[in-house]
């Protein structure tokens, strides 16, 4: 293969360019680190010879500073300054003191005045070239706030970093070279490889498929290009028949609510859709020749498959618990007879929600059984109490009287309650909405409840409403709310509060919120509340009258009007009930 070829100098040119800008950069964040660890060393030095000089400092006279600064100065092989806490320099190694200007202002004077101890790299004006400075505080003849500072010239600086420079330089150009010698070869490699995948892919298509023209780059990768687009003709259109047929399959599939497995001889996954996957709980889609056991953990429908694969006869079974939802599954299998190896196939129908409304219409009319046949029972035995001679007992039989209106009354409350609710369950389109005040139906609700209230001894509160608009029933509205807060006064205490409160949420929902101060209810009974029939304390709900049927027209109602509902409650300190409407 030529060195010349395109591919070859395309990469080898990328890779140069590559390793001149890394080495580049490197020589940079390099030569940076290094000046300021040469920078870091020259302050060390500095500190150590402040150090020192501090020390002989305090025996250091007046009249005696100018001499020490430049003998100090020459030890040290450094500027040496003392400056008093006013700016004023008392003696420099370098420059007679009474032509300096005050040295308050410098920065590292200043920086030491604050921290004890002050760096900065500058021009000296005094000396004119560039310097390194370090100034600490120290004490002399009992006196703080004094300055000793020292300070070295930044050539011999730059002398050392340049002397660094030319090293990290010439460890970069050797690095260079032997990148780019990798570079060279892996570049050779490469394109080598390139035409050893052109050399095969010609073969294979001289062989099997026609020449189809597609156009081409002027290089290695263009001419496997051309030579695999050869093969996207007959490629095309083999994959357009597959697409449909999977296409067809898909579709069919897809479209079906109930869940299809196909399994091999090997109890291996051929193929499978996605309501299956949805009843077992795996995810879809699932990779061919999984094996079952592996996606399947129920043993009943391994066994079934297994059992018509070995019989070669269909089975129907029901399993119940099916996946991790529970779900009750009717599951059809058959054998799938296949030309180059049998296997099954099973279809599997989701009879849940059918369990679920057969269990709901039992509850339903056991529940119903049992409301009426206590009123009934009452009604009967006091009716045949009278008629046995109790009706001219004068001081009982008025008693009685009434206690077969009162069961009568909650019959007939129970009635209209179960008419309301086959109403709203009827399917049927509710009435045209028309707009409704939330202040106006809440002050019909509690005029409603008031008479209740002060029987018990609840206070109502509703104080200074805002209001909100929604669109929705005006009788339905104003029973939702008079069953909420016919509740919180029922399951009150004497002395208790409901309070009743409009608002907009943050979202632009209207907001209704009635609290009280009553017996609360515990957190299990809580998910369970707005079941038909359902009661926390049954014997208070029906010392109390109440049917078990108010809180389920409640939100059937919230939510033919598009709304929610939600329950916060604490056992014996009360409960919350807060109704959203879309605004409208």
């Amino acid at each position: 293969m030529s060195s010349r070829s395109t591919v070859f100098r395309k990469l080898l040119v990328n890779a140069l360019l590559l390793i001149a800008v890394t080495i580049l950069v490197l020589d940079f964040y390099l030569g940076r680190y290094m000046s300021q660890r040469q920078v870091e060393s020259v302050q060390q030095r500095l500190d150590s010879e402040a150090f020192i000089l501090a020390g002989e400092l305090t025996a250091v006279k007046p009249a005696e500073m100018a001499r020490w600064s430049k003998e100090a100065g020459a030890r040290a092989r450094t500027r040496v300054t003392v400056i008093d806490p006013k700016g004023v320099v008392l003696g420099d190694s370098e420059h007679d003191t009474e032509t300096m200007e005050n040295h308050a202002n410098r920065p590292e004077i200043m920086e030491a005045h604050r921290t004890h101890r002050g760096t900065s790299i500058r021009h000296s004006k005094t000396l004119d070239r560039d310097l390194c400075y370090l100034a600490i505080l120290v004490d002399y003849q009992g006196k703080r706030d004094y300055v000793l500072r020292l300070a070295l010239p930044l050539e011999d600086l730059d002398a050392a970093i340049a002397a660094v420079r030319w090293q990290i330089l010439k460890a970069s150009l050797a690095a260079a070279l032997v990148a780019l010698a990798i570079a060279y070869y892996f570049s050779f490699a490469f394109t080598r490889r390139v035409n050893r995948l052109r050399s095969f892919a010609e073969r294979m298509v001289d062989a099997r498929f026609p020449k189809t023209p597609l156009p081409a780059e002027d290089d290695e990768l263009g001419a496997l290009g051309q030579s695999l687009n050869r093969m996207s003709a007959q490629l095309g259109e083999m994959v357009d028949r597959l697409k449909l047929e999977s296409a067809r399959r898909e579709s069919i599939l897809a479209s079906m609510v109930e869940g299809v497995l196909a399994v091999d001889d090997q109890m291996r996954v051929t193929f499978c859709n996605a309501s299956f996957a949805k009843a077992v709980g795996c995810d879809y889609p699932v990779p061919e020749h999984m094996p079952l056991v592996e996606l399947v953990r129920e043993p009943e429908l391994l066994e079934m498959l297994k059992k018509v694969l070995a019989d070669g006869q269909s089975v129907k079974q029901r399993l119940q618990h099916l996946g991790p939802a529970n779900r009750s599954l009717e599951v059809q299998s058959a054998p799938l007879d296949s030309p180059s190896r049998p296997g099954a196939i099973a279809i599997l129908h989701d009879i849940t929600d059918l369990e679920r409304l057969e269990r709901v219409r039992k509850d339903f009319v056991a529940n119903v059984s049992h409301e009426l046949r206590t009123p009934l029972t009452a009604i009967r035995g006091y009716a045949e109490t009278l008629l046995d001679g109790a009706l001219e007992d004068q001081e009982h039989n008025r008693r009685f009287l009434e206690i077969i209106k009162a069961h009568s009354i909650r019959l007939n409350n129970i009635s209209a309650d179960l008419l309301v609710l086959s109403e709203l369950e009827s399917g049927r389109p509710p009435a045209e909405p028309e707009r409704l005040s939330l202040r106006t139906a809440l002050e019909s609700a509690l005029h409603t409840v008031e008479g209740e209230a002060r029987l018990r001894d609840v206070r109502l509160y509703f104080e200074q409403p805002d209001d909100a608009q929604v669109m929705g029933d005006r009788v339905h509205l104003e029973q939702v709310l008079v069953n909420l807060l016919d509740n919180a006064v029922k399951f009150n205490r004497a002395g208790g509060e409901v309070r009743a409160e409009i608002s907009r949420a943050e979202n632009g929902l209207a907001r209704i919120e009635i609290a009280d101060t009553g017996i609360g209810i515990p957190s299990e009974d809580v998910p369970r509340i707005f079941e038909r029939f359902y009661r926390v304390d049954k014997t208070r709900s029906r010392e109390v009258g109440g049917t078990g049927l108010g809180l389920s027209i409640v939100k059937h109602v919230v939510e033919r009007m598009h709304g929610t509902i939600q329950v916060e409650s604490m056992l014996g300190k009360g409960s919350r009930f807060i109704v959203q409407f879309p605004a409208a």
